[in-house]
């Protein structure tokens, strides 16, 4: 199964509320990610709260044209959830 991003919803800081196609919820703190040219410009938080769910792409998108691949958001969201190490492994997310 492909992981995609079906609902976000900016919740405070860098948070957001995040709903998966597997009918996982749960809460992504993405700050870890903000660096670089194009997700530098989002620790402004009144650009990074303007995030939406791009239906093509089924992941968070801004407006700059950063976007996060949903595997990745998915472990910010669920990376303490110990069923899901072995998948975060083989993502290369964990060592």
């Amino acid at each position: 199964m492909f992981l995609h991003v079906i609902k976000a919803k900016y919740l405070e800081d860098y948070k957001v509320a995040v709903s998966f196609n597997d009918g996982r919820e749960g809460i992504a703190d993405l700050f870890g990610v903000l660096k670089g040219s194009m997700f530098e410009p989002l620790k402004d938080k009144s650009k990074f709260s303007t995030l939406v769910v791009d239906e093509e792409l089924e992941t968070i998108v801004w407006e700059n044209g950063a976007d996060l691949a949903p595997e990745y958001i998915y472990f910010q969201a669920f990376k303490n959830e110990p069923e899901l190490q072995p998948q975060f492994k083989q993502w290369g997310y964990l060592t």
